[in-house]
């Protein structure tokens, strides 16, 4: 594959994009890209105030962008039942983007619902929104949902066990075992859905900061991170590739991992990326689905 950039993204007009977390980062810039192109994009976040802002970005790089919000809290299933409500009524959704997220708090927080704060909002917030709101990604011709996961899937300490972080809890741990849940979701997905013309992806963005390395604490996240932004992070601009380059090219294929090629795969030209151990094995993408469900009481029939 030649180097690939945004630049090889093709005219997305009549197509309407959604993204979560699309108030900064990765999200915001993935909104603008396709904005830029043509598609009309709806901007899904917690803050109104915030996603206002977040338009007129939007509005700064393509003026005559068709954009619209959606207040939603991924860690409270009220709030993803009452906004996905919203949507699946009337919208036709073409490419879907699960790319809200937390990262390494410091302490177990709960969810409204009870659920561990990061595995609640990585995996069972996006599952739980996602089936909701189905009705409008089926009525889109060529649907994409692209998952945006992370390099931490293939840590040990992302085994798919104690999914709450009931046993111990460290702050990356729960992180890894949410993006971990990312990949085998959109693996599952993919197979709930073949022979359709639905393509369910799932990237990683390298490493770039964004407003998730907020939640580092202590003196080893205040040392390592200037070290870290400096010598290995890439920009925000950049870790969206992945995204772009799922929801864009034609010649991938639904359940494909995709991430940068680049040295440590922190940034460079995307590419198909290598699975983390056991995530595409069929028995624990259905285990995990059936405990979505259940943990969520949400039935996602695809």
């Amino acid at each position: 594959m030649s180097h690939w950039t945004p630049d090889a993204i093709t005219d997305q007009t009549g197509r309407t994009a959604l993204v979560t977390g699309g108030n900064s980062g990765i999200g915001l810039e993935t909104a603008c890209v396709l904005a830029a192109r043509g598609a009309r994009i709806i901007l899904a976040g917690r803050s109104e105030a915030n996603l206002d802002k977040a338009v007129q970005q939007v509005l700064a790089v393509a003026p005559k962008a068709e954009t619209g919000t959606l207040v939603v809290d991924l860690s409270d299933l009220a709030s993803i039942r009452e906004a996905a409500s919203r949507i699946a009524e009337t919208e036709t959704i073409d490419l879907l983007f699960n790319n809200a997220g937390v990262m390494n708090l410091p302490t177990r927080q709960s969810t409204s619902d009870g659920f561990e704060m990061t595995f609640g909002t990585n995996h069972l917030g996006h599952f739980a929104f996602d089936a909701q709101l189905w009705p409008a990604v089926l009525r889109s011709p060529a649907p994409r949902v692209v998952t945006v996961s992370a390099i931490a899937a293939r840590w040990p300490m992302g085994r798919l066990d104690d999914l709450m972080s009931e046993k111990s809890y460290r702050g990356m741990g729960a992180y890894a075992k949410s993006k971990r849940a990312n990949i085998v979701y959109t693996l599952e997905l993919a197979r709930r859905t073949a022979g359709t013309p639905l393509k369910a992806l799932v990237v990683h963005p390298g490493a770039a900061m964004t407003n998730l390395q907020q939640h580092g604490n202590g003196t080893l996240a205040r040392v390592f991170t200037p070290i870290a932004e400096r010598l290995l992070m890439g920009s925000s601009e950049g870790a969206a590739w992945p995204s772009l380059y799922a929801a864009s090219t034609s010649d991938v294929v639904s359940g494909q991992f995709i991430g940068p090629s680049g040295r440590d795969q922190t940034s460079g030209t995307p590419k198909p990326a290598k699975l983390p151990r056991g995530a595409d094995d069929p028995q624990q993408g259905a285990r995990l689905w059936a405990e979505s469900e259940r943990l969520t009481g949400v039935a996602f029939r695809p």
